[in-house]
């Protein structure tokens, strides 16, 4: 109780703050709307954004009720066009000062959070006082309802929740758009320095015997001699780029007989541990399988690894991957591009990347992909409580009898005058309550029926729309 008093103390004391950031803002609001002092605006926000944020971390700790920021998302800094000049409207600026600063004085006055920010500050001193008794009397409950009162304005809307997994589904397009790119100019380098090189020496080798197979048959058969050699290693080249765009184990074998073959081909002694009930989808796989690919070189390559474990596992729905290797440490994202090229992929599937590696060794990089796996047999979906489950059960066993035998059929009765009332209550009953009751019936099987389908729809709404069919709408 005195920990309440205490958290509704430093509630009430904000308002020694909030009452002249309502006068300092009103202040700078008037000036830049009034005045065309436009530059006052941006601090103005982030002044009522700092208190509000502040606001939110009070009350996530205090209650069990969380407040998302509903902020949109911030706007991408500029980016130079071809003559390096910076695009702001019609206008070109050579810094990208200006039209940075006008991208964010845009997403500031366009962003609905920011005005109600402002008026969660013009009414909170008044629901604050309206409140005092309740604070007094039954601090616990109050600060939960003053909670409700400040979710109503600073909590998260369903257009900031949109417009924030839009900015993120492009962030991620962007990033496997330019890993995509990225790849091609790997598979286009590797073609012309290799494959094509070796075409074009065997063309001319054979142009050579052209020349030679008359005069000097002998150097012909050593020059055709090379040029089979050569065609060998040309094929061998070719398989190898065809690997590296999908390796045929991986389509074939799937993702852990395609990690072991990688474990056989590296220098180093690879364990390999892969626990997965079924297979990712085929995109999953190959990210996984190039970022690993990825790791294994690098720890043969830079870190002077000898031996590396791989394991891949499931978390329910999610795909852990794990690489370990015992070399000289010092690994960082920021030094190359290897581990940057890895965070690319994963990006695409909202996947994270944690890395450990002190100098000296060992290395441990961790690999998650969040719902990579296949729902339908993913461990992370959970099942119906045992009080619902005897309640659907409940209500699927008896949802029939006033559907159809006192509702359809009765109606049925009724309508052809029949004069046998068996054990239809409808029919019992007096002439003008028989019809009302008919429909009732009918009413109260077929919601009923609803609630057993709703019930495991809304506990788990994966879950059933993975499990449930037309014979079977319900979970189990």
């Amino acid at each position: 109780m005195l920990r309440r008093f205490g958290q509704v103390t430093v509630l009430l004391a904000l308002l020694v703050v909030e009452v002249p950031v309502i006068f300092l803002s009103i202040v700078m609001l008037v000036l830049s709307v009034a005045m065309g002092m436009v530059f006052l605006f941006p601090p103005q926000a982030r002044m009522v954004r700092r208190l509000t944020g502040l606001n939110r971390r009070l009350l996530g700790a205090w209650t069990d009720i969380t407040i998302e920021p509903p902020y949109l998302p911030k706007p991408p800094p500029p980016v130079p066009q071809a003559d390096g000049l910076y695009r702001s409207d019609r206008t070109l600026y050579r810094s990208p000062r200006i039209p940075a600063w006008n991208d964010r004085w845009k997403w500031l006055i366009s962003d609905p959070a920011t005005w109600r920010d402002d008026l969660w500050l013009l009414l909170d001193p008044l629901v604050k006082v309206a409140l005092l008794p309740l604070f007094i009397l039954l601090p616990a409950q109050s600060l939960r309802l003053y909670a409700l009162w400040s979710d109503l304005l600073l909590g998260a809307t369903a257009a900031s929740r949109l417009a924030g997994q839009v900015s993120h589904l492009k962030r991620t397009r962007n990033l496997a758009t330019d890993s995509q790119a990225a790849e091609m100019r790997r598979i286009e380098r590797d073609l012309h320095d290799g494959t094509q090189a070796r075409l074009v020496a065997i063309g001319m080798t054979l142009g050579a015997v052209e020349q030679l197979v008359e005069k000097d048959p002998a150097s012909a058969k050593a020059l055709l001699s090379k040029a089979r050699e050569a065609s060998s290693e040309t094929l061998t080249e070719l398989r190898r780029v065809i690997r590296g765009i999908h390796p045929p184990v991986l389509a074939e074998r799937g993702l852990g007989d395609a990690v072991r073959a990688l474990a056989m081909d590296s220098p180093m002694r690879v364990t390999v541990d892969v626990d997965m009930p079924h297979r990712p989808e085929p995109p999953v796989e190959a990210a996984v399988y190039f970022a690993v690919s990825e790791l294994l070189s690098n720890a043969a390559r830079h870190g002077d690894a000898r031996s590396a474990t791989v394991d891949i596992s499931s978390n329910g729905g999610d795909l852990r991957i794990t690489v370990t290797d015992d070399g000289m440490g010092g690994a960082d994202p920021a030094k190359g591009s290897g581990l940057a090229g890895i965070e690319r992929r994963l990006a695409a599937f909202d996947g994270v990347l944690a890395l450990n590696s002190p100098p000296g060794g060992p290395t441990t990089v961790m690999m998650e992909m969040p719902r990579a796996l296949p729902q339908h047999w993913s461990g992370d979906l959970s099942k119906l409580p045992r009080r619902k489950m005897i309640l659907v059960t409940f209500l699927w066993a008896t949802a029939w009898c006033p559907t159809f035998p006192q509702g359809f059929v009765a109606a049925i009765f009724k309508i052809i005058d029949f004069d046998e009332k068996t054990w239809f209550l409808a029919l019992h009953l007096p002439e003008v309550w028989q019809w009302p009751v008919i429909i009732g019936m009918i009413a109260l099987g077929l919601t009923m029926h609803a609630m057993a389908i709703r019930i495991p729809a809304t506990h788990n709404r994966e879950r059933w729309m993975a499990e449930a069919t037309p014979t079977k709408p319900w979970c189990t």
